[in-house]
């Protein structure tokens, strides 16, 4: 698979990563090997990027995939914490749990509308420190925020944006309200105009538009400035998909079959709003004793109709 340069960081990147959250306890829940296993196949079929975070608990499968190998994957993974300290433990945690001496990208992960940049002041400025003592290669912020993504492109440290986009603007935020597709694609553009390396998340929607699979792609892969799209992979066969997609040799008229697929709820992002409460038309979804949002699958219609409205993004289908 052909690579190409990710802004000004110098790194060779395919136009499609993997996104290791999948593979994780949070969603599909594989055992080390059985998850490693599906990394290593992606590897071989010729995908060299890696997106992983602290939260998502996925470093164990990157080192046993990478185990007895010669791949050396160009690896992002993130932080939610806001202080230096915390910051500095997880890049030292993230080097020591992949067995890395130095990690290629490192981001503070969803940065939200202001004063969410400013109150992380302190991460950032390790994640500066990183890069100058050569822990890190490159820094940056994913968001799912258009505001975010506006102020990133007038920061020259931030070397690399990775922003969450879709064709039916799912998840996409701007300030305590919604953004759309159209302002989300004007930031990426104004961010790889300044030189900033960008790879776009969420394309598939968090599985919810899987079942128009060519659609999606093409519009995210389609963008200006976008260099490449993580994916999050649990099957062998889905990496065959994507590499048939990106080589051009695809059936356009693949529809994957999505009808063991089921309608979840991340309990690390739900923040217990309500909304996609209000909005199902089955009453599928309740309150868990957490105070969260969780699916009764019994009656669960797996129409979407709640994906839309969650302002975090929590609603997933896998």
């Amino acid at each position: 698979m052909k690579t190409t340069t990710l802004g000004h960081t110098g790194l060779q990147v395919t136009p499609v990563g993997f996104g290791v959250l999948t593979v994780g306890n949070t969603q599909l829940n594989l055992t080390v090997e059985e998850g490693a296993a599906i990394l290593r196949y992606g590897l071989e079929k010729g995908i060299n990027f890696l997106d992983t975070a602290q939260y998502y608990e996925t470093y164990p499968y990157i080192r046993e995939a990478l185990k007895g190998t010669d791949f050396h994957p160009i690896i992002c993974s993130k932080c939610l914490d806001a202080s230096y300290e915390a910051m500095e433990y997880a890049i030292e945690e993230a080097l020591r749990e992949m067995d890395l001496e130095q990690i290629d990208i490192f981001l503070l992960h969803e940065v939200r509308q202001d004063p969410d940049w400013d109150q992380r002041a302190g991460a950032w400025q390790c994640l500066l420190d990183a890069k100058k003592t050569g822990r890190v290669k490159a820094i940056g912020v994913s968001t799912h925020h258009v505001d975010v993504a506006e102020k990133m492109a007038g920061i020259t440290e931030v070397d690399v944006l990775f922003p969450l986009i879709n064709f039916r603007s799912l998840g996409i935020r701007k300030g305590d309200g919604p953004g759309t597709k159209e302002e989300m694609a004007a930031s990426i553009k104004a961010n790889a105009d300044a030189g900033k390396g960008v790879f776009a998340m969420k394309a598939f929607g968090g599985g919810n538009l899987t079942g128009s699979y060519l659609e999606a792609l093409d519009y995210v892969t389609g963008l200006e400035g976008v260099t490449s799209t993580m994916i999050g992979f649990g099957k062998k066969e889905e990496i065959d998909r994507i590499v048939e997609y990106m080589e051009g040799t695809i059936d356009r008229g693949y529809i994957p079959d999505i009808t063991t697929k089921k309608i979840r709820i991340d309990q690390g992002d739900c923040e217990g709003c309500g909304a996609c409460l209000k909005r199902c038309p089955n009453q599928a979804i309740f309150r868990n004793d957490k105070g969260l949002a969780e699916v009764n699958h019994e009656i669960c219609l797996t129409c979407g109709y709640c994906a839309p409205v969650c302002p975090v993004r929590a609603i997933i289908m896998f």
